[in-house]
């Protein structure tokens, strides 16, 4: 009778025993990067999370840096298939940026941990990141040449400025903290509308 250490399951296919495990160590390190950071993050520690053993994560992944560069891509996947970029409504795009951040707050963390600790990296030439963002430059050039973008715009400037409105209050919880006692309105949903109408009035919804 065969038997997986890791998987606790018996007679299941290697194969499936693995996917699971694999899966189990990035979730676990999802998390541990998250709270952490690169350089604070334990591999024992994303080894006991994933009910695995640290030979098994380094198996997997050669190192940290390695670890964090698979969840970072499998986030920015993540990201824009939940997020869905349309380049003929970008308020409505900065909206539903908002709203992941502000429901995944560790996830805003786990990004920013690798452009502080990692800032020289090079892209690999199937970095998933870089290719959304190439697929959203590009959307957004052939919106201009339909008429409905102002071309006056380069449209990585525009993808830039979107996504930086859109994750202002991520990117600022002491400010977020500062809003809910002193703000008119001290609401998210205030914080939201200000977030669209800022997106709005640079780059006005085509139509």
């Amino acid at each position: 009778m065969s038997r997986s250490s890791d998987s606790g399951q018996t007679g299941a296919p290697a194969a499936a025993v693995g996917g699971d495990t694999r899966e189990r160590i990035l979730t676990a390190a999802m998390e541990e990067f998250a709270r952490h950071g690169i350089a604070g993050a334990r591999v024992d520690r994303i080894a006991k999370l994933a009910r695995t053993s640290k030979e098994r994560v380094y198996a997997y992944f050669r190192g940290k840096e390695a670890l964090y560069a698979a969840v970072a891509a499998r986030e920015y996947l993540v990201i824009a298939e939940a997020t869905q970029m349309d380049p003929y409504d970008l308020p409505g795009y900065a909206g539903r940026l908002f709203d992941y951040f502000v429901a995944r707050p560790d996830h805003h963390r786990l990004i920013t941990w690798g452009r502080l600790e990692l800032p020289g990296a090079a892209a690999v030439a199937d970095d998933p990141a870089q290719a959304v963002i190439a697929r959203k430059v590009d959307q957004l050039c052939r919106v201009q040449q339909a008429g409905q973008l102002d071309p006056a715009w380069d449209p990585a400037d525009v993808l830039a400025l979107v996504n930086q409105i859109a994750m202002t209050w991520a990117a600022q919880p002491e400010l977020s903290e500062a809003a809910a006692a002193h703000a008119v309105d001290p609401t998210t949903a205030a914080r939201r509308a200000a977030v669209v109408t800022a997106v709005e009035r640079l780059f006005p919804r085509a139509g």
